[in-house]
């Protein structure tokens, strides 16, 4: 844990490092060929911009079927009435000025063979090095009796955009004195906080417009990332308002009722007037039409480089992979895109991508102004794996006043305006 008088010097000094590891040293202008990126957020949007500035004879073309990207993070903000959804939309106007190809279509297949991906709306697209950032895919019907039919009613909201505004419409137009259900899946997962974020704003919402109401967490975990942090500031923010039931006190789920809106635990059904169900996930589907999965609900990949373990020249970045002790976040997804960028223009340089260091920062609002967070630092380990660096980062402190809170709320609100300001301009 960093101590208070040192964690603001700590993530200045992280910062810094981030952008010498990630610095375009040499520019490779040299690098020359065909980059395709599928997927136009946290990854694939960090991957072409860097593209452009570490190689600039790397011909960068973004595959995005959205006019916009609308962020996961700060889409809790949106849910508890604390921001619109205006404010984490974003343009890709700032890639197109970086000399970025838009291509605005969905891929359905990929021809590792033939090093093309295929369209929709058009034949196909070649390339000499493909970059997929897809993200996650819900797995339907994991849970009994939820689907994507289901989500209508019992939304996830784990996807930002039509879900984000379905549950607070929902929160809305609850009564004063209804019942709240959240459930959290099992790792891994996209965010590992974001659940418990999300709770403490929908708590916040409850507390400050319907205060008679009550939240209800079904977790099918026993511990879950900054847990201390989040209970210290539940009890002191919310009191009795959240009740958090972990795995070990039947909060698994394991079925649901859309039509009467019932959830039910091994052994305890509890019936909800709003109920977001967060189900288990996987990488996005479209890893499938080139097996990069294999049987695995997650992608492999050589973590220098970022390039599939099972298909050579496919580069995959962000949720969809297995990234070692690396969770899967936007920043994660922005650390391995620069560093997949760096390795793309070594490799079409002829050259040899350089073992790379990482880092994560991850900051949380448990109230409008009391926010908490955690940074920690990874490197390759001899063995291959991504692991964390044992005593470098750290979390925010236990017992921190008001003050403290306010500022790690506002320090999370500017590192999202930096991280959407360097993805897209």
């Amino acid at each position: 844990m960093i101590a208070r008088s040192t964690r603001r010097d700590f993530l200045k000094a992280g910062g810094a490092a981030a952008l010498a590891a990630f610095a375009p040293t040499p520019v490779r202008a040299a690098a020359s060929g065909r980059v395709v990126i599928v997927g136009g957020g946290f990854g694939g949007a960090t991957c072409a911009r860097m593209l452009r500035k570490f190689a600039p004879g790397i011909d960068v073309t973004l595959v995005e079927p959205n006019e916009t990207f609308i962020t996961c993070p700060f889409s809790n903000a949106v849910i508890g009435g604390l921001a619109e959804m205006a404010s984490i939309t974003h343009s890709y106007d700032g890639l197109r000025r970086a000399g970025v190809t838009l291509v605005r279509d969905s891929v359905t297949a990929i021809d590792a063979e033939r090093k093309n991906v295929r369209f929709g709306s058009r034949s196909s697209l070649p390339y000499d090095r493909l970059v997929l950032s897809p993200g996650i895919d819900i797995k339907w019907r994991a849970i009994e009796g939820y689907d994507e039919a289901a989500s209508a009613i019992l939304p996830h909201a784990w996807k930002a955009g039509a879900q984000t505004m379905l549950l607070r419409r929902q929160l809305e137009e609850m009564p004063d004195g209804g019942v709240v259900v959240m459930t959290i899946p099992a790792n891994p997962f996209r965010c590992p906080p974001g659940p418990y974020e999300r709770a403490s704003l929908i708590a916040n919402y409850l507390k400050t417009r319907k205060p008679r109401s009550k939240l209800i967490l079904l977790d099918a975990k026993d511990t879950f990332s900054k847990q201390g942090l989040f209970i210290e500031g539940w009890k002191q923010l919310y009191g009795p308002l959240i009740e958090w039931v972990p795995f070990g006190q039947n909060g698994n789920l394991v079925r649901v009722d859309p039509a009467t809106k019932t959830i039910y635990t091994e052994f305890v059904e509890q019936k909800a007037d709003v109920a977001n169900i967060i189900p288990p996930q996987r990488s996005a589907a479209i890893v499938d039409t080139a097996g990069l999965a294999g049987r695995s609900d997650w992608c492999n990949v050589n973590p220098t480089t970022f390039e599939s373990v099972v298909v050579p020249g496919i580069h995959i970045v962000g949720d969809a992979i297995v990234a070692g002790a690396m969770p899967k976040s936007g920043f994660s997804a922005g650390s391995q895109a620069k560093v997949c960028a760096q390795a793309i223009a070594a490799l079409q340089s002829g050259e040899t991508p350089s073992i790379p260091s990482f880092i994560n920062t991850c900051y949380s609002l448990v109230g409008p102004d009391y926010g908490i967070s955690v940074v920690d630092v990874f490197r390759v380990a001899p063995d291959g794996a991504i692991t964390a660096v044992v005593g470098a980062g750290g979390v925010s402190p236990l017992g921190a006043s008001a003050a403290f809170r306010k500022q790690e709320a506002e320090y999370g609100r500017g590192w999202y305006v930096s991280q959407t300001s360097e993805m897209f301009g």
